[in-house]
């Protein structure tokens, strides 16, 4: 079997240690579970945007074969203020929220770009949407980031872990900071890498959801 080497970009989804209260992080537990000639690095830095995904991209190592991307949560969290921000007609609010939408799917196009320039076997996740503290508005306002982030997974043929539909419990999430994955929601999540990296027929060229 040839050696396999994932390398996880992004920000704290994967870059979780901090917020599972000494328990196992995603890093640790996909490296308790990969079968061997498997090994895996991370590059994810808690905050960073989708931006900061070109400094993680000048360290994959040569021998990268997967490489599993989770970011555009962190840049949601910067235009949460606009909710509060006065319109003039439900139009107009409508114009804000494209303009927001239309920048963040030209940068966030641009770096799946680059991605797959790098490494050819690239696995693209959705930001998560179950946290109890979200309000209604923040949640229809980050619908519009998954379906740029749906939009470009699909444009590249690449498999989607759904964050939405795998980490859809309370316990999911951090008592330290409510928007990052738990020892449970990092169990989840590395399941989900090591099912990917396992069954996904890359060679087909054609999307598929993992949740």
């Amino acid at each position: 079997m040839q050696p396999k080497h994932i390398v996880l970009i992004g920000d704290s989804i994967f870059d979780n240690g901090g917020y599972v209260g000494g328990g196992d992080s995603v890093i640790e537990q996909l490296n308790r579970k990969l079968p061997e000639k498997t090994k895996s690095t991370l590059l994810a830095v808690d905050g960073d945007v989708t931006e900061d995904v070109y400094a993680q991209l000048e360290n994959i190592p040569n021998d990268a074969t997967h490489v599993f991307i989770s970011c555009g949560g962190n840049d949601a969290l910067r235009i949460i203020s606009i909710l509060n921000k006065p319109v003039e007609s439900v139009g107009h609010a409508m114009d804000v929220f494209t303009d927001v939408k239309n920048q963040f799917e030209e940068r966030y196009s641009r770096m799946v770009l680059a991605v797959s320039k790098k490494v050819g076997k690239v696995t693209i996740c959705t930001v998560h949407d179950s946290v109890p503290e979200y309000t209604t508005r923040a949640l229809t306002a980050l619908s519009m980031f998954n379906e740029v982030i749906l939009k470009e997974a699909f444009r590249i043929n690449a498999p989607v872990i759904d964050l939405r539909l795998a980490c859809n419990e309370a316990q999911d999430y951090s008592p330290v900071s409510p928007i990052e994955p738990s020892v449970h929601g990092a169990k989840k999540i590395s399941d989900l890498i090591v099912r990917v990296t396992q069954e996904h027929s890359f060679s087909v060229n054609k999307s598929s959801v993992y949740r």
